[in-house]
């Protein structure tokens, strides 16, 4: 088989400019054994419905087989002068089998049969990002249920002091991302399992062909409904794209808080030797450089999310040869999140909070202004009017340089005349995280609440 599949109606060979410009094989080599495994579950459907032999299928499905094992054993030259994984195997199972693997083609395109790859092969990474995903969440929870986790420290927004948290809390917070990043994996997956082979090029084909046999040999859940659209969609690979995207986005964000949490302004955090690197010059360097490679590659990630939809969104119906750098996105994608996700289990997994960095200046900022404000609802005294008496304390205390619990109770009467000395049971950091009452708050008693109910769930999964 010296000529391409296509090449019938030619009557010149395509020049070596051509073949380079159009060959996938570089990239799609990686997709041979879900083009084999689809191939076989065809050939059985193609024996059954009589459209060839049971011997046929025989050799054909020898033939990929040997095929497989030498691809796996390093022993299989991809030529690409076929242009792509398909065509490559297709021509080694015919020099293997001679007619019968001529036959395997039958009611069958390359529109349908790479669709039918793309789906097999991202329903195994789905596979494997949920449980990568996992993986980083188990670790944050047994670091949140440590010592460690009872540890207080300031929360912030706008990256200013704003209430005091346990350690824990703040890693929970990254679990709740990362199941939401999971769950979409899993909605992505009910959508990627529907079986496409069958659709043809564009129309399906005249012979009695059974979609749904090779559906169920292949354990998808369905088959796709419109030949059209079962060529053309890309939709898959966009989504698992931007769930990869927000995926890494999540692990940005943690990135940039440990990145700054290891700086010397604040030193939090304290991360083992082997997931920190040096500089060349300076012999005093530890570097926080593999979290802040995850957060730069998440900027790659969204590169492939803006170039798969760019790359759709021109398209005519059906199938069109741009649809062939999907894959270049798709591959990307995978490799570079799966390779984070690896890496931020790691290093999470090798992190100390620092206590005594945290304590040193925990009580600076008024952290808990904001209890003292609720304490005087407690009182009788309204939210609003209450804001404005700790907002005007808060003030004064910071020209004198003094705390919120260094106020002479009296001091604190002449403010509001509903405070009495129960007052210091709400001041002071440790003190306001104790009080936290509401359901999901950042005190222990909720802590308690999510650790359990994250091992529950780990228990199920």
């Amino acid at each position: 088989m010296n000529k391409k599949s296509w090449q019938g109606r030619f009557d010149k060979e395509p020049v070596e400019l051509t073949i380079d410009f159009v060959e996938s094989i570089s990239l799609d080599k990686r997709l041979y054994k879900y083009d084999i495994v689809g191939s076989i579950a065809h050939a059985q459907m193609l024996s059954e419905e009589g459209l060839i032999s049971k011997d046929e299928f025989r050799q054909i499905k020898q033939g990929l087989t040997e095929i497989a094992e030498a691809i796996e054993a390093g022993k299989f030259r991809f030529d690409k002068k076929y242009e792509d994984i398909h065509m490559v195997i297709e021509a080694a199972l015919i020099k293997k089998t001679g007619e019968a693997g001529e036959k395997l083609h039958t009611g069958r395109s390359r529109n349908d049969q790479v669709a039918l790859d793309m789906r097999l092969w991202l329903r195994d990474r789905l596979e494997i990002m949920m449980e990568l995903v996992r993986g980083v969440q188990k670790t944050l929870v047994k670091q949140a249920g440590s010592k460690q986790g009872q540890i207080v420290m300031p929360g912030y927004t706008h990256l200013q002091r704003a209430q005091p948290v346990l350690v824990g809390s703040y890693l929970m917070a990254y679990v709740e991302m990362l199941e939401r990043d999971r769950e979409r994996f899993e909605n992505c997956r009910g959508r990627v399992n529907v079986c496409p082979l069958g659709a043809g090029a564009v129309a399906g084909s005249s012979l009695p062909l059974n979609r749904e046999l090779v559906a169920e040999l292949l354990g998808f859940a369905k088959i796709t409904r419109n030949s059209m659209d079962s060529v053309s969609d890309r939709d898959f690979g966009a989504e698992f794209i931007f769930a990869c995207a927000m995926t890494a986005m999540h692990l940005s964000r943690l990135a940039e808080d440990w990145i700054i949490y290891a700086s010397g302004e604040f030193g939090f955090i304290r991360i083992d030797d082997e997931y920190c690197t040096g500089s060349s010059m300076m012999p005093q360097k530890r570097n926080p450089d593999l979290l802040e490679l995850i957060r730069g590659k998440c900027g790659g990630l969204y590169g492939n999310l803006t170039a798969i939809l760019t790359m759709l969104k021109g398209q005519p119906l059906s199938y069109n040869r741009d649809m062939q750098e999907d894959k270049k996105q798709m591959f990307e994608a995978a490799d570079t999140l799966e390779a984070s996700l690896q890496m931020a289990e790691a290093i999470i997994g090798h992190t100390q909070f620092v206590e005594k960095a945290i304590s040193r200046d925990l009580e600076k900022g008024f952290l808990e202004a904001t209890s003292l404000a609720e304490y005087l609802v407690r009182k009788g005294v309204p939210f609003r009017k209450g804001h404005g008496i700790v907002g005007k304390l808060v003030s004064q205390c910071e020209k004198e340089g003094r705390t919120l619990s260094e106020v002479p109770l009296e001091e604190l009467h002449k403010v509001c005349d509903k405070i009495s000395e129960d007052v210091y049971d709400c001041l002071g950091a440790k003190n306001a995280v104790n009080n936290y009452a509401t359901r999901g708050g950042a005190g222990d008693k909720q802590l308690q609440e999510q650790l359990e109910y994250w091992k529950e769930q780990f228990g199920r999964s």
